[in-house]
């Protein structure tokens, strides 16, 4: 028969048995204490199952890209399943574990993974501000056309004049928009505002991503 196996805990991928050579040496070099080596041990557990609960957030790409252990990644999508806060809560315990048995080089790699998502969306969502910004400057200044046609001498010069003249064109008057105001509706918006955007968009770079401003809910189905 045979016997229960010794309790102890992993240290990059390593199960580490308690009151073993490696446990001793280990709790030598933390700190020099025993009590020092487990707060030490329980920190860096903490981080990994913190890193594995991180992991539900990543891109399908990037996550792939890992190359995660089968167990792991079943674990992952379980943990992404489950609603139930208690049940969600043992399956990220389960996780940490799993993520005890990563190799260092492997939990770099998601570090890395998160820190591009990361940079990648705030990237994103300063070009779009920059595009609004642009399009709505067209709109109301003259004078910006100059400028946008200077930096971006390859733009449809035609279309851009286009839609900011129908864009200008939509726009409420004065009137209605203080109406609009006072009724609490949103003013709306055209074609030829979100056409505007999507070129100024494209322009700027970010031609996969040029729908990606939110609709207005008033706006008109033309």
């Amino acid at each position: 028969m045979s016997r229960k196996p010794k309790k102890g805990y992993y240290v990059r991928g390593q199960f580490v048995a308690e009151g073993s050579e490696l446990d001793v040496e280990l709790k030598a070099e933390l700190k020099g204490t025993p009590d020092a080596s487990r707060t030490d041990l329980k920190r860096e557990s903490d981080a990994l199952q913190d890193l594995g609960k991180e992991l539900l957030t990543l891109r399908a790409d990037l996550l792939a890209g890992l190359q995660l252990p089968d167990k792991l990644q079943d674990a992952l999508q379980e943990a992404r399943r489950i609603t139930n806060f208690e049940g969600k809560r043992r399956q990220m315990q389960f996780v940490g574990k799993l993520m005890r048995k990563l190799d260092e080089a492997t939990v770099e790699a998601a570090r890395a993974a998160l820190d591009v998502q990361h940079s990648g969306s705030a990237q994103e969502k300063m070009a779009l501000h920059q595009a609004e910004q642009w399009r709505d400057r067209l709109i109301a200044e003259d004078a910006a056309q100059a400028e946008w046609i200077a930096q971006h001498p390859d733009t449809d010069i035609r279309q851009l004049r286009a839609l900011i003249r129908q864009a200008r064109k939509d726009a409420q008057s004065a009137h209605d928009a203080k109406i609009a105001e006072s009724t609490g509706a949103a003013p709306r918006k055209g074609r030829a505002y979100r056409e505007l955007f999507a070129l100024v968009r494209t322009q700027l770079g970010g031609a996969d991503h040029a729908g990606d401003e939110a609709p207005d809910e008033d706006e008109p189905n033309d």
